[in-house]
């Protein structure tokens, strides 16, 4: 009785090291194959950024407080955060480390916590944001076609021609840059040049931060979904990373 004791002891813990491996070489596949996209991913965003930056800066800030804060600039830096995370998790995932697999953890829960404090904060103070960057971009019309201000110049030609708008509050605001009566030429109603010496009349009346911010609201379902979509995929890589160390910790438990 006492041999067949002693003998089922160590088949149960083989076959609870059995199942251990088991579970844990699934959720390492599945830990594998989500960083493996969330690296390549990243790749893509660091592609378009680069991309951007290299396209004479049609895409640059139109702020003239955060000249480095371009469309191109944070798409690069994202994509090399992205990339890095994603690459910590797959040697997580390969390697069975429970140091790189908490450090991917906490990353990602942090990048998902900064997310979630800046959306909170700019629907509290929506109002103070609105202020602030209008007159941080009428600022910025003051480098408009100024040396080294190619990319911002670009910008604002690029929006204001597809957006059917003229200056940040009312085209009047371009008076002040010119110190007369004139908007650029992609204020007209139709382009030719020197356009933008001609009447009022001639020029496009909408004011492009309300234009560009009704944009935005109207496709607000859209924005949501991405948002959604980027914060459910952060919650899975989450959740199979500390899956994942707690099959290893059980691992090591039982096949000790």
């Amino acid at each position: 009785m006492t041999d067949s004791c002693a003998a089922g002891g160590p088949r149960a813990e083989l076959k609870r090291c059995s199942m251990a491996r088991g579970c844990l070489q699934g959720v390492k596949f599945l830990m594998f194959a989500f960083n493996l996209l969330f690296w390549l991913g990243g790749c893509g965003i660091l592609g378009v950024g680069i991309w951007l930056a290299a396209t004479q800066g049609n895409f640059a800030t139109l702020s003239s407080s955060f000249p480095s804060l371009s469309a191109a600039n944070l798409l690069i830096v994202t994509g090399t955060f992205v990339m890095a995370i994603g690459f910590v998790g797959c040697i997580g995932a390969i390697k069975e480390n429970k140091c790189l697999l908490l450090t991917f953890f906490v990353l990602l829960l942090l990048v998902f916590l900064l997310e979630a404090t800046i959306t909170i904060l700019f629907f509290a103070y929506t109002d103070k944001i609105d202020r602030y960057a209008q007159r941080d971009l009428k600022k910025g019309l003051h480098l408009y076609g100024t040396p080294g201000n190619v990319g911002l110049t670009n910008a604002w030609s690029i929006i204001q021609t597809d957006f059917r708008c003229c200056g940040v509050s009312n085209y009047t605001d371009w008076f002040e840059v010119y110190n007369a009566t004139r908007v650029p030429d992609s204020c007209c109603l139709e382009f030719s040049d020197s356009c933008g010496l001609h009447a009022p009349g001639t020029w496009w009346k909408a004011p492009c931060y309300e234009t560009v911010k009704m944009w935005l609201q109207e496709n607000l379902l859209a924005v949501g979904i991405f948002g959604l979509c980027t914060a459910l995929v952060q919650i899975l890589g989450l959740t199979f990373a500390m899956t994942m160390y707690c099959q290893v910790v059980k691992a090591d438990t039982y096949c000790a």
